[in-house]
């Protein structure tokens, strides 16, 4: 394998590939990117990802905005890093299993974000290119390896299902969540619905379809829909040729 290009490579590939050993002329003995990265999560875990700014984790370390530049050249390049930091805990799965593999990588992933929350709010530039994040993903294609597929498919089944987590995140964080907070959705739908016009409806909120208390309804949600899309994957890998014995 040839050695990586360093001149080519952006500043924030160099850092998580630990490439670039920016920092060494520091001001104080004791800084390093990895507190500054943690630093910066602590900060995002309690305020959300518009409180982020280098003066903000600067001040938390007790170091100058500039002091922070000799680690980290901008504001962009951390928050790519953060965008792989999250993930620096490799998922737990199951061998021999591919749908229970990918249902314990989907949950993994479900968990890692909402721990997280804010990372739904970094701008989306390219794919991912850390080391956790391939990490994951040699995980999960790992434990697609025993489908009788073409591997371009097993790669497009483990990014759909990514896709899938985080959109389903995003949906519980900035929907759910917000609309438990702010009102009592079934009280207020029920004081305005004609049942004779919404009758379906009317028949699923006097039922309490929404108010059992005794369900966490965000885990409930996202374990339903991702049960239904690996349904979804056995119907099509099925119709490919079935998977090789375990």
């Amino acid at each position: 394998m040839r050695p990586p290009d360093e001149r080519v490579l952006p500043k924030s590939v160099k850092l998580l590939w630990e490439l670039d050993n920016g920092g060494t002329r520091g001001p104080k003995r004791g800084l390093s990117l990895a507190q500054i990265l943690d630093t910066a999560i602590a900060i995002a875990d309690a305020e959300g990802f518009a409180a982020l700014s280098m003066a903000r984790v600067a001040k938390e370390l007790g170091f100058t905005t500039m002091s922070l530049y000799r680690y980290v050249d901008s504001k962009d390049t951390l928050v790519e890093l953060l965008h792989d930091r999250i993930f620096d805990v490799r998922p737990d799965l199951p061998e021999g299993d591919w749908r229970a593999a990918m249902e314990a990588w989907a949950w993994a992933e479900f968990q890692t974000i909402r721990a997280h929350d804010w990372w739904l709010d970094i701008p989306v530039s390219g794919p991912p290119l850390g080391p956790n994040n391939m990490i994951w993903l040699e995980a999960g294609m790992n434990a697609l390896s025993g489908l009788a597929i073409p591997e371009p498919l097993r790669l497009q089944l483990l990014l759909n299902l990514s896709i899938y987590v985080i959109g389903r995140t995003r949906f519980l964080r900035d929907a759910i969540q917000h609309s438990k907070a702010e009102q009592d959705f079934t009280a207020i739908l029920m004081s305005v619905l004609d049942p004779q016009r919404f009758p379906a409806v009317t028949s699923a909120l006097t039922s309490n379809a929404f108010d059992d208390d005794d369900i966490n309804w965000e885990e409930a949600d996202f374990g339903f829909a991702l049960a239904r899309l690996l349904d979804g994957y056995q119907v099509f890998i099925d119709s490919l040729g079935d998977v090789n014995p375990a």
